[in-house]
């Protein structure tokens, strides 16, 4: 496999996560810089390790894992995007700052990485040296996170409250992408 190919699937990886972050940037009020990063470490750091897991299981785990694979990314998706929208609808949340917490970042970062996990058995298969790939894949989700991030936040700024909402049914469109995707 040739380095632009691994580039082009890090970043067909990494969208997810990037649209995430969008969504999740939009309601960071504190701290932007180190949320931005936090949340862009955790879904790099995923990104790779679950393409290891895949790559180090191979084909065995490929069969368990790919009949509910979209159904537990849609779950997660759902879930923190219905907590979205409620929590936009609360009165007192205008001035209340969300905090990436670790369990919130963990489902997200679950979430957008499974699809790692299917190009790391497909890796296995292919015979590929993991090494470069994970790096190029880490890095690559790290950086548009980051980016992600930064520019849901000043949107967040332009559209105040009612962006969190939004950003909450983006991620149930997602989740629903995801579905649709693996099943149609």
């Amino acid at each position: 496999m040739d380095i632009l190919t691994i580039i082009l699937t890090a970043l067909g990886l990494a969208m997810d996560a990037f649209a995430v972050s969008i969504s999740q940037g939009i309601t960071i009020i504190s701290e932007k810089t180190f949320n931005a990063f936090k949340m862009a470490a955790f879904f790099g750091f995923f990104q790779a390790f679950m393409t290891i897991i895949g790559w180090t299981v191979g084909h065995s785990l490929s069969e368990l894992i790919s009949g509910v694979d979209h159904w537990l990314a849609f779950g997660l998706l759902c879930l923190i995007g219905l907590r979205m929208i409620y929590k936009s609808s609360r009165k007192e949340n205008a001035k209340e700052n969300t905090q990436l917490n670790f369990y919130v970042l963990l489902a997200l970062a679950i979430a957008t990485s499974i699809d790692a996990l299917a190009a790391g058995v497909s890796l296995a298969f292919l015979k590929i040296l993991i090494t470069t790939p994970i790096i190029i894949i880490g890095v690559t989700t790290f950086v548009l996170s980051f980016i992600g991030a930064s520019f849901g936040n000043k949107l967040g700024k332009i559209f105040e409250d009612k962006i969190e909402a939004a950003g909450g049914i983006i991620l149930i469109f997602i989740g629903i992408k995801t579905l649709a995707e693996h099943t149609l």
